[in-house]
């Protein structure tokens, strides 16, 4: 066998094994999805006979929703507002990408329920329409950690470190996209050492050497762990969970499902 046969096979080789971790990926993150298809269709509303009876939700007040928007990390506005939103989730869950509106790639292969209006579809995707909320001044916004996947301790901690210097749209939004999913879920995990990652993930958004500094502190360590108490405060007990004020919408609700509640709010 000559040389430059010898050379064909490796190069086969190598892409025959790239080849496998690519499909490995993508059937993690169908199989990750197809698990979750019975409580998507619940959120959207869509509940049938076929769907198990939901557990009852914990009634909330305002006083508590107040207090956890008070005590999170990530808000904006203030808790006098009409109408207050707590977007409880995980950068590295799939419905939680779905319900940024950030991945339309995601969501439309979870099935056109979920296909978004840009794409030819009818879901509405509830954060965008909360930021423009806020940013129009009529609504206040926090956000709050809980665990929903298990990959995104780091990128958490990243949207913490880019609220404080006035960057966590755009760094929310630049994880939520199909690169930001892949990168949690299959690059970073948690795992420290992978800083450099993250941080040459996200040089657009903000200074590499301030994010290093600020992930490497450690300073929003415990952060994860107030934030998941918060969330079990309100009884959360998974990703994505939205507050309209005092009403609950515990999965992927598109923002027309939400609707009814803001117009109630800011009566």
């Amino acid at each position: 066998m000559d040389k430059k046969t010898n050379i064909v096979q490796y190069v086969l080789i190598g892409l025959l094994l790239i080849a496998s971790f690519l499909l490995g990926s993508l059937f993690t993150k169908v199989q990750y999805l197809e698990k979750n298809k019975t409580s998507a269709a619940t959120a959207t509303g869509t509940q049938n006979a076929a769907t198990p009876q939901q557990p009852a939700q914990v009634a909330v007040t305002m006083d508590q929703i107040k207090n956890v928007y008070t005590q999170s990390a990530i808000k904006f506005g203030d808790d006098k507002k009409k109408l207050i939103f707590l977007d409880v989730s995980d950068p590295s869950c799939p419905y939680c990408h779905i319900a940024a509106g950030k991945n339309g790639e995601l969501n439309t292969q979870v099935g056109d329920r979920f296909k978004l209006v840009a794409d030819g579809g009818t879901y509405v995707a509830p954060v965008p329409e909360m930021e423009k909320l806020v940013k129009e001044g009529k609504a206040a916004y926090a956000y709050v950690y809980f665990v929903g996947h298990g990959n995104g301790e780091m990128g958490t901690k990243a949207l913490y470190c880019a609220n404080e210097n006035g960057k966590f749209w755009e760094a929310h939004d630049a994880l939520m996209t199909n690169a930001g999913y892949n990168l949690l879920n299959t690059t970073v995990k948690n795992d420290k050492t992978k800083t450099p990652e993250l941080v040459d993930f996200l040089k657009d958004v903000m200074s590499a050497q301030t994010l290093t500094a600020c992930l490497e502190s450690g300073k929003y360590d415990s952060q994860l762990t107030a934030d998941i108490a918060l969330a079990k405060g309100l009884g959360v007990s998974g990703t994505p969970g939205f507050f309209v004020n005092t009403n609950r919408f515990a999965g992927a609700y598109s923002y027309k499902d939400m609707e009814s509640a803001v117009e109630t709010a800011l009566k």
